[in-house]
């Protein structure tokens, strides 16, 4: 299919990103395979970016995310220069065919705020739909917005505004799950470990006690906030700035006690080879969440590494996780320990095998192909209906 699109990524992280960063994650995931089967790409996002695409975009050289969680009032124009610079292309060229969005409120508002003067746009929701109520509650993309999700139980949630311009959702998928059911299993060793922003969200803090309390190694591997190794976080512990982060407060107060470098260790972020060895040689991920998790980045990729997942069944986890079988979920927290003494009983073949089938960029690729020809029938740009993704 011969389209171009304009996949808008933000300012905030390299695309992919050097560690942590679940939105380019997903971008860097899609964006080859859509390339192959045809779309010419438009990136916009930071200078270091490394990912190949037919043409980019930049404002700022590089990602911006160590500013993202400082008061409103010294960060709210990083989003919106960046978003300006979209447009300004967007007016300027007429061969843009759909702009594909992934910039949090800023992208929605201002491309709704374009009218018919902007291509069809399709804008994924990544995040929290109650993070944004007064935006979606009230939202109307004139005919040439339309959004989709990234599980069923995120939609399920949504303002109905919001529903009245989905076009349906579609899970999460990682390059980790191409072939993975052809690799060998991997040799498991003696921890548990939890790949996330350390946030309360992410539930660091019920993890540290389990961890004392059934007596179980638990490895902690993310940011704190800005800061991305211990010594990075050590080195600006009496800043009083560094403090005023929820989730600096969030590490000192709720898990850091717990931390001990015997029974719990934090290793800060971690990348390529060491994140992939650190997962596929884990028993389980633990996902303790105290939130209803939209997408599950990291679900997909420790499926994709052999490794089963423990957790409570919030957010999109039923839809990724089969019990028993790829890991093992309870809605009762009570329930966790005797779960996580379980999950050496599961077959990490399994998880493999899954994740091979459902969660490749191929198979999210082929998906968002069909939601970009919805979106562009919806918007009067295509003559022909397109039948809407099924997600996996």
């Amino acid at each position: 299919m011969s389209l171009t699109v304009l996949m808008n990524a933000g300012p905030w992280l390299p695309v992919p990103p050097r560690g942590y960063g679940g939105i380019e994650n997903v971008i860097a995931a899609l964006v080859p395979p859509l390339r192959r089967l045809g779309v010419r790409v438009i990136l916009a996002t930071v200078k270091d970016s490394t990912l190949e695409a037919d043409e980019r975009i930049h404002l700022f050289n590089e990602g911006q995310f160590g500013l993202l969680q400082r008061p409103y009032n010294q960060v709210s124009g990083i989003a919106h220069a960046h978003q300006q610079a979209v447009i300004r292309v967007l007016q300027a060229r007429t061969d843009i065919d759909l702009v594909h969005d992934h910039l949090e409120v800023v992208g929605l508002s201002t491309l709704a705020a374009m009218g018919p003067a902007t291509p069809p746009v399709l804008h994924t929701l990544h995040w929290d739909l109650a993070k944004h109520p007064e935006l979606y509650r009230h939202f109307h993309g004139g005919g040439r917005v339309w959004v989709n999700g990234v599980s069923a139980s995120q939609l399920a949630r949504a303002p109905q505004a919001l529903r009245d311009h989905s076009v349906g959702y579609i899970h999460l998928a990682t390059p980790l799950a191409v072939h993975a059911d052809q690799r060998p299993v991997p040799v498991k060793n003696d921890y548990l470990v939890m790949l996330s922003r350390i946030t309360p969200a992410k539930g660091q803090h019920i993890g540290v006690r389990l961890a004392h309390q059934v007596g179980f190694s638990l490895i902690l591997a993310g940011p704190v906030g800005p800061y991305r190794t211990p010594a990075a976080l050590a080195a600006a512990r009496h800043d009083p700035a560094a403090l005023q982060n929820p989730d600096v407060r969030y590490w000192y107060e709720q898990v850091a006690p717990y931390v001990d470098d015997v029974r719990v260790r934090w290793i800060g972020t971690v990348a390529g080879r060491e994140r992939d060895a650190l997962v596929a040689g884990a028993q389980a991920s633990l996902f303790p969440l105290q939130w209803e998790e939209p997408g599950g980045t990291a679900v997909v990729e420790s499926l994709a590494l052999g490794t089963p997942v423990v957790g409570l069944a919030r957010g999109c986890l039923p839809e990724l996780i089969t019990h028993e079988d790829t890991g093992l979920l309870t809605d009762n927290p009570e329930e966790l320990p005797d779960l996580i003494l379980a999950a050496s009983k599961l077959d990490p073949r399994r998880c493999l095998q899954e994740a091979a089938r459902r969660f490749t960029p191929a198979v999210m690729a082929e998906r968002y192909l069909q939601l970009y020809q919805r979106v562009r029938q919806l918007s009067g740009e295509a003559p022909q209906p397109a039948r809407p993704a099924q997600p996996g």
